[in-house]
C-alpha cells in the first residue's frame, strides 16, 4: 500500500452540509439559522461564559486573599547535571553558561538557580543567585565551590 492510496473506511467521514443551497437541499434560506434574532445575523451569538446580562460567575464569587505571582523571584533554572559540559576548573557564571548554550543571556530575571537534578563530577566554583541543598552537596562533593552572589 502506498500513501497515495490510503483513504479513510468507507462511511467515517460523511459528505459536509452544505448550508444555504436553495430549499431544495434541506438547508437553503435561513441555512439553518432560523428566522432572524441574534443566532441569525453574520458574527451573531454571545462570548462564552456568557450569562444572558445576569451578574456572570466570575464577577459573583468573592475576590479574596493575596497571590504573590507577580512579586514573586523568577529564577533562571539549571540542573548540575547541565554544568557537567563545562570544563574541569572552570568559573561558571550566567556569561560561561550562555557560552556554553545552556542559557540565553539577554534575559537573566531575578538570577540563576542551581538545581541538584544529575550528576557532576568535575570541581567547577559555580556563581549564582541561589542553590538547592542538594545541588550544593554535589557541587562540593565533586570538590567544587558554590557562592552566592
Amino acid at each position: 500500500m502506498k500513501q497515495n492510496e490510503l483513504r479513510p473506511t468507507e462511511g467515517s467521514r460523511p459528505k459536509a452540509w452544505r448550508k444555504g443551497r436553495g430549499h431544495g437541499s434541506g438547508n437553503g434560506k435561513t441555512a439553518g439559522r432560523g428566522h432572524k434574532g441574534q443566532n441569525a445575523r453574520s458574527g451573531g451569538g454571545v462570548r462564552p461564559q456568557f450569562e444572558g446580562g445576569q451578574m456572570p460567575l466570575y464577577r459573583r464569587i468573592p475576590k479574596r486573599g493575596f497571590n504573590n505571582k507577580r512579586f514573586a523571584k523568577q529564577y533562571i533554572v539549571v540542573n548540575v547535571g547541565a554544568l557537567e559540559a563545562l570544563d574541569n576548573g572552570a568559573v561558571v557564571d550566567a556569561v560561561a553558561l550562555a557560552e556554553a548554550g545552556i542559557i540565553s543571556l539577554p534575559k537573566v530575571n531575578d538570577g540563576i538557580k542551581i538545581l541538584g537534578d544529575g550528576e557532576l563530577n568535575k570541581s567547577l566554583t559555580v556563581k549564582a543567585k541561589a542553590f538547592t541543598s542538594s545541588a550544593r552537596e554535589k557541587i562540593e562533593q565533586a570538590g567544587g565551590t558554590c557562592e552566592v552572589i
